[in-house]
């Protein structure tokens, strides 16, 4: 009796989903355009922005910088949003917007939360997330969002063909992936409305094909936007940092991501807002976040910092940037050791996503002199309209 009780409930639901499939607007299934050269279309003019934020960048391995942010016509994450690549071939003291990823224009659906990453292999990828904004859809509930991608195979190119989109799994995705010892990538993606998991999402091919491992149990009471992050530890574990409203949580798998230990408020202390955590060169992990790791501030003070034992405890932090509304942290370190980081600063007025760089060993100093460096080797990538 019991089974047959499981098996109407299960029937019941699945009907229920799959009516709201038949009748939602399915035009967030349909790949965005490609608008090359966008600088030379009004409507995506950077002067005609209300809107630009949650930036994201990565290096070639010979050097050529790319970033990403989205934008939108109207000062909010709306329906009007969509994506921009930027790139830099002299180390990111200029930079050209080579392309604009738009779902529709004016909605319903919109492009947004982009994130770029160089792979084992050196391809290029172009991570962004397409799906009808939740006020002009009933049905939102994270059903209709998905994370797509591009790639290209040589990112030294300023101006390639670019190959059609793909949308490759449910949800949303806008940290950087992690390769495992194994060899294996795991995207960190999350459905926010469907359940409460904060995904790990696994390639076992190079990015052939995409499958949900495991997650992480986020509960209601805590639950944001994830925006969470994975390392492989030293140990062969792996350490997830999550968003939460109390500000990061954590979480620990010891078998490659299938089963994960109950979230538990993290020693690092943050708003809620995103981070930035990256295994170096040297072996060393770099955390980028606000303040000081034990204290929690608001969105300010942009600081980085470097931890030797696998994030159990940190240096004390170079400040990067200490202005109000300094934001969402992301990049990669160059094959020369550069660390570049772009974040975002006032994202409905000033507009603007910055770069800056240092060295590992600047991390460790953080002299007032090496703070003044950082400070003046801050370099504006893009900057919308006026309010």
């Amino acid at each position: 009796m019991m089974n047959l009780k499981v098996c109407c409930v299960f029937l019941i639901t699945t009907m229920t989903y799959n009516l709201c499939l038949g009748q939602m607007d399915k035009s967030f299934l349909d790949p965005p355009k490609l608008i090359k050269n966008p600088s030379s279309v009004e409507y995506y003019s950077p002067e005609n922005r209300k809107f630009t934020g949650i930036s994201s960048l990565a290096v070639s391995p010979k050097g050529r910088m790319w970033a990403t942010w989205y934008s939108g016509i109207t000062p909010g994450e709306d329906a009007n949003n969509y994506v921009v690549v930027a790139t830099s071939g002299d180390q990111g003291q200029t930079w050209e917007e080579v392309l604009v990823i738009d779902s529709d224009k004016q909605g319903p659906v919109r492009a947004f939360d982009p994130e770029l990453w160089i792979d084992p292999e050196g391809k290029l990828w172009i991570f962004w997330s397409q799906s009808i904004h939740k006020e002009m859809d009933k049905h939102y509930d994270g059903i209709n969002t998905g994370v797509w991608v591009l790639t290209m195979d040589d990112p030294e190119e300023s101006n390639p063909t670019w190959p059609t989109p793909k949308r490759i799994v449910d949800g949303i995705m806008m940290c950087k992936p992690v390769v495992l010892s194994t060899g294996e990538w795991v995207l960190p993606v999350s459905t926010w409305q469907i359940n409460d998991g904060a995904k790990a999402v696994v390639s076992v091919n190079h990015g052939q094909s995409w499958q949900v491992r495991g997650a992480v149990n986020v509960p209601e009471s805590a639950r944001n936007a994830d925006e969470h992050m994975i390392v492989e530890r030293k140990d062969g574990s792996l350490w997830m940092l999550v968003r939460t409203k109390y500000g990061m949580g954590e979480s620990i798998s010891n078998d490659k991501g299938y089963s994960w230990t109950s979230l538990i408020p993290s020693r690092i202390q943050h708003p809620t807002a995103r981070f930035f955590i990256y295994r170096l060169n040297s072996g060393n992990l770099l955390l980028v976040k606000h303040g000081p790791i034990d204290m929690k501030i608001g969105r300010s003070h942009l600081m980085a910092f470097v931890s030797k034992d696998d994030g159990y405890s940190w240096s004390d932090g170079l400040l990067l940037d200490e202005r109000k509304d300094v934001s969402y942290p992301d990049g990669q370190q160059s094959n020369d050791g550069t660390i570049y980081i772009t974040y975002d600063y006032n994202r409905r007025s000033d507009q603007k996503i910055f770069v800056t760089s240092f060295s590992e060993e600047d991390v460790a100093l953080a002299s007032s002199r090496i703070i003044l460096e950082v400070f003046n080797r801050r370099i504006l990538i893009s900057q919308g309209g006026a309010e």
